[in-house]
């Protein structure tokens, strides 16, 4: 039967991992999976956001807007 072990670790200097498993083990062949998570977006500058904001909707002028009030 085969086990697993589901272990969370951090990367230690020169990008490398550092993993326990239990006794017995030594001389085994393991299989590791490494997956790295997603970094969520950076935060925008609101320069950014306004001028992509802008350039998703056409510019009206005032008296365009005042036509379709009326």
């Amino acid at each position: 039967m085969q086990s697993a072990i589901r272990i969370t670790t951090k990367v230690i200097a020169g990008n490398k991992l550092e993993i326990q498993v239990p006794p017995g083990s030594m001389g085994e062949e393991v299989e590791v999976f490494v997956i790295i998570p997603e970094k969520p977006p950076g935060r925008r500058k609101v320069l950014e956001l306004l001028t992509e904001i802008r350039s998703r909707h056409v510019s009206r002028t005032v008296e365009e807007i005042d036509r379709e009030l009326e």
